[in-house]
């Protein structure tokens, strides 16, 4: 590790699946969304929006919305950044191999097997992705459904009203339990795409607010959005959340209870009203996040 790379953290991997949804919410909602947070929690809570390059339009800015710091806009961004700093691809926009943070080049020896210069459809250059890949991954991420609840346990006493105390004790301020795409055709990404029917004017329900927030687990870690964001991290979509062993950002906490608990910083409110809860409505709280 090069010298004064001391900031360290874990972290676990985002669903993608649903994500074209995501890419799709128009970036004025999801602003408004931040602009009510003030309201709706005595000033406790205000969710930071970050503007972000579009690396498939140069120049072109957008309210971030991928990774655990909102560092990427769009998909075929998160796309092209995951290739390189996952994979070790590089690509029409990110050029330059990533080792200095520990990845390695041809298995330690130095030496690069994949040129960096393959040529891209229309001539230009596309590194190690001459097939654009990248391309095809982000299409691939549109086309994925949100995941669905587990009705066996939605549509029971309990899961339903630990979904009304979920709303009553202020967990839903964040994470917002229904959001609507943009219309079919509106153009997004700086021009790059347009919001397909299959997409558009879809009232999803990701139980995420798709902002930054300080809730006491901070990494110091910055990425794209300032120091402003160094123990920021984005709000948990909870869809899906039934499927993973692991919660929060860095996959420490390992219960539902132990996830809530660990809120502290803008979601101190929230969960001093938890733990005001009996321990019945908690248990329904807890029955109602497992449906999600």
């Amino acid at each position: 590790m090069p010298r004064g790379e001391n900031v360290r953290t874990f972290r676990t991997s985002l669903n993608t699946v649903g994500d074209g949804f995501v890419e799709a919410i128009n970036s004025n909602t999801i602003v408004a969304i931040a602009n009510a947070q003030p309201g709706q929690s005595g000033g406790l809570i205000a969710g930071q929006v970050i503007q972000i390059p579009v690396l498939e339009s140069p120049g072109a800015v957008r309210v971030g919305r991928f990774g655990w710091k909102n560092q990427h806009a769009s998909l075929l961004s998160f796309s092209s950044d995951a290739y390189l700093n996952e994979m070790g691809i590089t690509n029409r926009f990110n050029l330059i191999e990533n080792t200095s943070l520990g990845m390695f080049v041809g298995f330690g020896s130095g030496f690069d097997p994949v040129p960096d210069n393959q040529p891209c459809a229309d001539g230009a250059n596309c590194g190690e992705d001459g097939e654009g890949d990248i391309n095809e991954f982000a299409d691939f991420m549109r086309a994925t459904k949100a995941p669905p609840r587990d009705n066996s346990i939605a549509n029971t006493f309990d899961a339903v009203s630990g979904s009304n105390l979920f709303n009553q004790i202020g967990c839903n301020i964040c994470h917002t339990p229904s959001i609507t795409t943009a219309a079919p055709g509106t153009v997004i990404n700086g021009g790059a795409l347009v919001v397909s029917v299959a997409l558009g004017n879809k009232r999803i329900r990701p139980f995420g607010d798709f902002l930054l927030h300080d809730v006491g687990t901070g990494d110091g870690i910055v990425q794209n959005g300032g120091q402003s964001t160094r123990n920021k991290v984005r709000t948990m979509p909870l869809w899906g959340v039934r499927t993973r062993t692991r919660h929060m950002h860095d996959g420490e906490s390992l219960t539902f209870t132990d996830s809530i608990l660990r809120h502290a910083g803008e979601a101190t409110g929230v969960i001093n009203n938890y733990r005001a809860l009996s321990s019945t409505q908690q248990n329904q709280l807890i029955t109602f996040l497992r449906s999600l």
